[in-house]
Parts: structure tokens; C-alpha cells; sequence
């Protein structure tokens, strides 16, 4: 696993490499969620209808109303007055809703496929919902539960007549007794009314049947959430994330060997030295031809989007010393002048064009021979003409593993890994109008002896 801290610059460069991908998986998403919309969440929408409670409402007696404005009675009565084939109202109890909102008022919610199917549905459910309650309320359901209240209020005006009979029996002031009994019968009969008055204004069927649905639904104009086009918006998101979060992981649980030393201790050999290698379109893209080829190209998947950028290069001059001295050192490394294997993983276009490079710095003197091996099962030549192998690569491109199986690979054909090159991907400096060519400055630099660090 990479422990290199996943910064924005990663993040940028990720952009940068990887946007067609990027962009053909988002526009993936947008119709996959575009297909939700269609299959699992078509287009619905939603009407309400607002009715008021009048009087004094507590608010668990509001709650008790909208379990009665959802209750089956009233979707079933709804579901048969509407009269929509293949709907029943089982099916429609998943599509009404109701709440509580300031000002005793019960708002009715009805949610349907098209904008005038719900504007009816919340309409017919609101007038069963009113109809309903007011039958329960004692509307005729229970004839001697509704006769009791009036049978009531007859009894309170024969008792007003009697009182009446009494204060019209009495001596009218002739003495103080018949004043405090007409006193007391008029206080008997205000008493009366105000009871019976708080007995209407406590009645629930008063309270019932004075409900009032306020006025039709509003046909609804937009989709109910989550709409076509948050499901397609959502869908090219997440896809997006996903691939952006699939790039990082990748990246951090990557192992391949980025450094000198990790590449020299699988290898089991030590560092001749780092070569550049100008890093050409094209460089880190596989060969190959055909329709699948031209795709991973197009995608941009063809090369590694986490290959470190490369850096700006000295000149022609500086890298041609650099191989001059790996070449040296080479020959120092060998008891007596003989022939290598130059060992190339296939694949590594870098590592093969610095291997060429050394077999041109080292001139007449056939020092190397150039060999491509395969990384998955490595094959190397038997120990014939060549006695010992320089494996030449990049970094950041292969793992332990497979290293180690090129060195197994050489210890079978009977040869001595007597050095590992490692070649960087560099970037030529902008070229001069004017000036001295990379031949004359080498040149110019043999003449004054100011060629420091190793022999050429």
C-alpha cells in the first residue's frame, strides 16, 4: 500500500488524466437514474386540500382527526367514489397522507400519476373525511346516543316553564320571603341556560359538523420528489463519486515500487545509476491496434493516470553523460570485459529506450545486448554468448513480485543480475533559436575538464 498522503494536486492531475472516463461514466449514470425514473420511480405528483376544525381543538384530539382523515373507512369510501379500474383502496392507502397544521386545520394529501388524478383524489378524500366524522359524531349511527342531547334540552325547557309557573305563584312583594323565592328561581333558570349553552358549545357533533373543507385542491404543476431530473442529476453524481473514489483506492493500495532502493532490494543487486529518457506522446501507451485499443485510448485508460509528472531535463548533453557513466561504472563492476543481457520488462517503452541508449553509448565495444522479458512469466535466455544481466526500468510500473521473478528468471538461465538502471521520463527544454549544439558543448566541456561526479 502507497502511504503517499492523496492531496488536491492528485485529485487535479486525476481530473486532468482521466476526464473522458470521468465524463462517459457520469453520462452513464444520468441515464441509469434516468431508467429509475422511468421503472422503479415514474413521475408523480402531489395535490392537498386544507380542512378547518372549528371551536377549541387540544392537540391529541387534531392527531385523533388525522388517524381519521387516513383511517381504511375513509380511503375505502374514497377508493369507490373515485371509481379508478385496478385501484382499490388498500392500494390507495399508500398515496394519502395527512397532517396537523396551525390553526385547527387538517391538510389532506393525495399523490397520484398525472397532476388531475391527485387533485381529485385529495378532493374526494377530504369530503369523506368531513361526511365520515360527522357520522361519527352522532349522526345517525346510534339514534338514542343522538335523542339524548335533544331529550335533554326538552327537559330544560319544561324546568324554565315550571320555574316561571312558580315566580308567577308567588306573592309578588308583598313579603320578603316571596322576593328571596323568585330571587332564587331566577338564578335556577340563568344557571339553566348557561349550562345548556356550554353543552351545545361541548358537543361534538356541533364541533363535527361544522367542518369545512376549504375550498378545492390546486392542481398540482411539478413533479413530487424525487423528480426525473433529480434522479438523472443524482445518478451522474454518484456515478462520478464513485469513479473518483475507485481512482484514489486504487491509488493508495498500489504497490508498485516507486523508489531506488525498494526497485535494487528486490532485484537483489545494487544502482548503477538514473538515466532520463525524453518523455515523447505516446511513450507510456501499450502497442496495439483494433476497435478495443482505439477506445482505451480514447478513455485515456491506456496509460497510468498516477505516473509522476515528469520533470524538465538539462539538455541532450547532460543525459548522454549520465550514460556514459552508467557505462563506466558497468565496466568496473566486471572482473573481465564480456558480453550482458540487457533485460527490459515488456511494456516498459521508457526502459526500452534507455536500454537502446546504453547499447549506443557503449559503441564498437558490444557490451550489451537488449532483451525483453514478460513480467507475468518471465523467460530469459541461457547463458550462451552473454554471461550476466543489467536490468534496465522505469518507476513506478512494477511490483515486488515481479521483480523478484525476474531475478529468479536470471538465476535459472545462469546469470548474475550485476546491475539495475533506472530510467526517468523527463521533458526537453524548450529548444533555442540560437546557440551551441549539444555535440559542441560536449566538447566544450571535455576541453575544460569541468565534468565532475564520475568518469565518462
Amino acid at each position: 500500500m502507497s502511504d503517499d498522503t492523496i492531496r488536491l494536486v492528485t485529485v487535479g492531475r486525476m481530473l486532468r488524466r482521466r476526464w473522458r472516463l470521468l465524463a462517459v461514466l457520469a453520462v452513464v449514470g444520468a441515464l441509469v437514474g434516468y431508467g429509475t425514473s422511468v421503472v422503479v420511480f415514474p413521475p408523480r405528483y402531489t395535490a392537498s386540500t386544507s380542512v378547518l376544525l372549528p371551536g377549541q381543538w387540544e392537540e391529541r384530539e387534531l392527531l385523533t382527526q388525522v388517524g381519521i382523515a387516513t383511517s381504511s373507512t375513509v380511503v375505502d369510501r374514497a377508493a369507490a367514489e373515485l371509481g379508478w379500474p385496478g385501484v382499490s383502496g388498500a392500494e390507495l392507502r399508500e398515496h394519502v397522507s395527512a397532517e396537523a397544521a396551525d390553526g385547527n386545520i387538517v391538510k389532506i394529501s393525495g399523490t397520484a400519476d398525472t397532476p388531475e388524478r391527485a387533485q381529485r383524489l385529495s378532493d374526494r378524500m377530504a369530503q369523506q373525511f368531513v361526511a365520515f366524522a360527522a357520522r361519527i359524531a352522532g349522526g345517525g349511527t346510534d339514534g338514542e346516543a343522538g335523542a339524548a342531547p335533544e331529550a335533554l334540552r326538552k327537559k330544560v325547557e319544561e324546568t324554565n316553564r315550571r320555574i316561571s309557573d312558580l315566580a308567577d305563584a308567588a306573592d309578588p312583594g308583598k313579603t320578603v320571603e316571596s322576593v328571596q323565592a323568585r330571587t332564587t328561581l331566577e338564578k335556577l333558570r340563568t344557571s339553566l341556560e348557561e349550562a345548556m349553552t356550554k353543552l351545545d358549545q361541548a358537543d361534538p357533533a356541533t364541533s363535527m359538523a361544522g367542518m369545512v373543507v376549504m375550498g378545492p385542491a390546486a392542481r398540482p404543476t411539478g413533479e413530487a420528489p424525487p423528480t426525473r431530473t433529480q434522479l438523472v442529476v443524482a445518478g451522474a453524481l454518484l456515478f462520478f463519486l464513485l469513479a473518483v473514489i475507485g481512482h484514489l483506492v486504487a491509488a493508495r493500495t498500489n504497490r508498485r515500487l516507486r523508489t531506488e532502493p525498494e526497485i535494487t532490494a528486490a532485484l537483489g543487486s545494487v544502482l548503477l545509476g538514473t538515466v532520463d529518457v525524453s518523455d515523447e506522446p505516446g511513450t507510456h501507451r501499450p502497442s496495439g491496434g483494433g476497435p478495443r485499443a482505439g477506445i482505451r485510448r480514447f478513455l485515456g485508460v491506456d496509460t497510468r493516470w498516477d505516473a509522476p509528472v515528469a520533470h524538465r531535463s538539462g539538455d541532450e548533453a547532460g543525459r548522454r553523460i549520465r550514460y556514459r557513466r552508467v557505462c563506466a561504472r558497468l565496466r568496473d563492476r566486471l572482473p573481465a570485459p564480456r558480453r550482458l543481457l540487457a533485460l527490459v520488462p515488456a511494456g516498459d517503452e521508457i526502459a526500452r529506450r534507455a536500454a537502446g541508449q546504453l547499447v549506443a553509448e557503449a559503441g564498437s565495444d558490444p557490451l550489451l545486448r537488449v532483451v525483453e522479458v514478460s513480467v507475468d512469466r518471465p523467460t530469459v535466455p541461457d547463458r550462451d554468448g552473454e554471461s550476466g544481466a543489467l536490468v534496465v526500468l522505469g518507476t513506478g510500473n512494477w511490483t515486488a513480485e515481479e521483480l523478484a521473478g525476474i531475478a529468479e528468471a536470471c538465476a535459472d538461465g545462469r546469470h548474475e543480475v550485476v546491475g539495475v538502471v533506472v530510467a526517468d521520463a523527463v521533458r526537453d527544454r524548450p529548444t533555442r533559436s540560437a546557440g551551441p549544439s549539444p555535440d559542441d558543448f560536449t566538447e566544450a566541456l571535455a576541453v575544460r575538464g569541468r565534468v565532475t561526479g564520475g568518469s565518462a
